[in-house]
């Protein structure tokens, strides 16, 4: 004998997997909603991060033998993000550091850095970071990473978040033994400086 089952049993069925696949669809929506805010801070940090790479050559002092020519460029080498170099790159076309123009170069963790000026080096292992850091002593170079690990070796400035905002600390020490000055206008604004007298 066939089990007769009541139409309204079916319809509160449908009902059901209707509304859990309207919770689902907005599940994901929320998914989605997270990741596109996650990447937009993720661009925006690029971008300032970009801003303050252009700005700081106009605080920073190189050796008169650094430049071989009044007109020769400011290189500025991005390390291990595409993404920084490319805002930086459309940041600092047509524009200039102390009248000189500005060349942005993509490197690979290991890429000879000599001949540049500003050195960024992006979240990396803590031996490619001591690798780079150590090529980079006593050469004129403002080397600039990002790290929030107080283990970890870092440059002449270093990138922190503070808060939801990009700041950054200074260490005198570094840029004295890569023999550049940094502006007192610069330590100003600092987070941080490490080897100030007290």
């Amino acid at each position: 004998m066939a089990i007769f089952t009541p139409p309204v049993l079916k319809l509160r069925e449908g009902a059901a997997v209707s509304r859990l696949c309207s919770w689902a669809v907005r599940l994901l929506l929320c998914v989605f909603a997270i990741q596109a805010a996650a990447s937009q801070s993720e661009v925006v940090e690029y971008q300032i991060k970009a801003a303050f790479l252009y700005k700081f050559g106009a605080y920073i002092e190189w050796p008169e033998q650094t430049f071989p020519q009044t007109s020769s460029p400011v290189i500025i080498g991005v390390m291990g993000s595409d993404a920084v170099a490319d805002e930086l790159a459309q940041m600092s076309s047509g524009r200039n550091i102390n009248g000189r123009p500005v060349n942005v170069k993509k490197l690979n963790y290991g890429d000879p850095i000599k001949g540049l000026h500003i050195l960024f080096i992006a979240r990396t292992d803590q031996s490619r970071m001591a690798a780079t850091l150590t090529a980079a002593r006593g050469l004129p170079l403002l080397v600039v990473t990002e790290t929030d690990h107080t283990s970890m070796p870092v440059g002449v400035i270093n990138f922190v978040i503070d808060g939801e905002k990009v700041r950054f600390d200074v260490a005198l020490r570094s840029a004295e033994v890569n023999n550049i000055k940094l502006s007192a206008r610069l330590l100003t604004v600092a987070r941080k400086v490490i080897g100030a007298p007290s």
